[in-house]
């Protein structure tokens, strides 16, 4: 049994579903739907990682997202970005071209609301069901079905695919609808820039003061300072070492959704848009696939 939300929800009868996107998400997402007991069906551009995949983790592989997507009565998406997303839903070859009537897409790309509606729109036009549901946890949750989703949808089809989300979440809200999932992931990712800032700043100010800051974080750590970012990252940020972890690459994509949106909305984000620029100085320094905490090197 795992609490969902609001409610608890036992392990989800078997179903037939598809996994598109076989990254460094997505690949042990769809291997904890398979220990699950659903029937999966993966697709991956590089076919080769899809067939890794199977070997792994059983299941078959497909040569399209189409040829995947047939059948399933939930099928479920994790690419890189808004266009990405688009090509594998949409046209003769995409998801919606295969799906069956009523079947759910879920999507797990961390993509603009904009998109998520402009999905939504077309899958309603096709009767299928759509949910746009970033996760939040990194490549450990993943690993570790310890994910957190964020999810817009109707009210009856996120009960319908809270169950099956069970397999790799450890809470799994309804936001509200469609488009609310990518915008409450933004407002996570605007919490993790000022964080992981802040948190730079600090060991690089503790350092500068002549502290051994292993001590200090061991005692700040038990107080209102206290964060995920200081308990996993801080070692590794005193140690000098980035080279795992959410890739500075990817929370630039992120942010620009982020600032993006902002311009739409109207919400100022000052600080957001600061650490983006620190961003991109880390990625001038060759850091694109440092881990996010790096951006302490720009303070040493």
């Amino acid at each position: 049994m795992r609490q969902i939300a609001d409610k608890t929800y036992a392990a989800s009868t078997p179903h037939k579903v598809a996994f598109l996107g076989l990254g460094v998400m997505g690949y042990p997402m769809a291997g904890h739907l398979a220990r699950a007991g659903h029937t999966v069906c993966v697709y991956n551009r590089d076919a080769s990682k899809a067939q890794q995949w199977v070997t792994q983790c059983g299941g078959t592989m497909a040569a399209t997202p189409r040829e995947a997507a047939a059948g399933a009565d939930v099928v479920l998406c994790c690419v890189g970005n808004d266009d990405d997303l688009r090509s594998v839903v949409l046209g003769a070859d995409g998801a919606f071209a295969g799906m069956q009537a009523g079947a759910v897409f879920v999507d797990h790309t961390t993509a603009s609301a904009a998109v998520a509606r402009e999905l939504y729109a077309q899958a309603k036009t096709q009767g299928l069901q759509f949910v746009d549901a970033p996760v939040s946890g990194g490549q450990a949750g993943a690993e570790n079905g310890q994910l957190t989703v964020l999810c817009g949808a109707e009210q009856a089809v996120f009960d319908r695919v809270a169950p099956v989300l069970a397999a790799y979440a450890k809470a799994c809200t309804r936001i509200g609808e469609v488009g609310s999932g990518q915008l409450a992931k933004m407002v996570n990712q605007i919490c993790l820039a000022g964080m992981i800032q802040g948190l730079s700043e600090a060991i690089a100010f503790g350092e500068k003061a002549g502290l051994d800051m292993e001590t200090v974080l061991g005692a700040i750590g038990k107080g209102a300072a206290q964060s995920w970012q200081m308990d996993h990252r801080s070692p590794t940020m005193l140690q000098g070492k980035f080279d795992f972890g959410f890739a500075v690459d990817w929370m630039r994509k992120d942010l620009a959704i982020v600032l993006d949106e902002a311009q739409r909305n109207g919400a100022k984000l000052p600080v957001t848009a600061l650490v983006d620029q620190f961003y991109a100085e880390v990625q001038n320094k060759g850091g694109q696939r440092w881990d996010t905490s790096s951006l302490i090197t720009l303070l040493r």
